[in-house]
Parts: structure tokens; C-alpha cells; sequence
């Protein structure tokens, strides 16, 4: 028994060393701020560990890491929305505009609601498709769709004439 843990200690140690940095890039799209998504990344790989045993049984021990990443941002933001809306007025955020693309579309993203914004940074920054979004989001298939349309709209909108100074190759 005490060697099968040694081994599984070891198999997540390489799994976290050789995934952290790509959990961490999608945990900073997901909460726009480096703390943040420090600890998302950390609360992540600290499940992982608790359940190595199922998740590297798993036939993509990534993409389950991307679903514990995804279910427990959303959880957290829901938790933290239940708790500010019963405590404080809510008024509409002020509209910041950075001026670097970079800064512009992450306050952007920001503006989004945390469900919607997780289906963007899935579908588009993680280039999943729609079917697999909407398994990891437990939700169908066509609200993947609506949801990213209705976002990426939004996103147009706020973003403007942003993108013409970026470089289309």
C-alpha cells in the first residue's frame, strides 16, 4: 500500500509540475487577476491530489483537471455573488477602458457573468468545442451556443475598434 501511494505521489507530482502553468494561463483568463487565479490554480491541483486516484484514471487527466479548474471557479463566484448581494446595494460597475488591447479585453471579460465568461475562455481560449463545453458546464449544448454568441457580442461591442490594432495574419 505504502508503495502504491509513494507511486501515485509521485505520478501527480510530474502531472502538476508539467500542467501547472497551462491551469494557471486558464484560471487567469477565468479570474482576470493573478492572486486569484494563483489560488484557483492551487484549490485545483489540491482536489486533484485529494482524488489522484480517480483523476489519473481518467482517460484525459487534463481535460479532468479542466473540469475540477471550470466547476470550481463557478462555485466560488457563486458563493461570493450569494454573499455580496446579501450584504451590499448592487450598482453597475464603472466602464474602464485600458489602453492596451490586453487590459481592454480582460476588463471586458471581467463584465461578463462567471458562467458565461467560463463557456468564452472554454470555447475560445481552450478551443473546445461546443459539445465538450457544454458536458464540463452540465448544461446543453445550444446554451453554449446562445450563451458564447450573446457574450461574444457583448464583447464586441465593449471592445470597439480594438481590434484594429491587432495583427491579422
Amino acid at each position: 500500500m505504502t508503495a502504491d501511494r509513494n507511486r501515485d505521489s509521485t505520478d501527480f507530482e510530474e502531472f502538476a509540475r508539467s500542467n501547472q502553468r497551462r491551469l494557471y494561463r486558464t484560471a487567469y483568463l477565468l479570474c482576470g487577476e493573478a492572486e486569484s487565479a494563483r489560488d484557483l490554480t492551487q484549490t485545483t491541483l489540491a482536489k486533484l491530489f485529494q482524488h489522484w486516484h480517480r483523476a489519473s484514471a481518467a482517460d484525459h487527466p487534463v481535460a479532468y483537471a479542466r473540469t475540477v479548474l471550470t466547476r470550481t471557479y463557478l462555485a466560488e463566484r457563486r458563493r461570493r455573488l450569494r454573499d455580496f448581494l446579501a450584504h451590499s446595494h448592487v450598482d453597475s460597475p464603472p466602464s474602464v477602458v485600458g489602453p492596451e488591447l490586453t487590459v481592454t479585453l480582460l476588463t471586458s471579460l471581467a463584465e461578463l457573468p462567471p458562467r458565461a465568461r467560463a463557456m468564452v475562455v472554454l470555447r475560445y481560449w481552450e478551443d473546445l468545442d461546443v459539445h465538450t463545453v457544454a458536458e464540463l458546464l452540465r448544461c446543453s449544448e445550444s446554451t453554449v451556443k446562445s450563451q458564447c454568441s450573446r457574450s461574444l457580442a457583448r464583447l464586441r461591442t465593449r471592445l470597439g475598434d480594438a481590434h484594429l490594432y491587432t495583427t491579422h495574419q
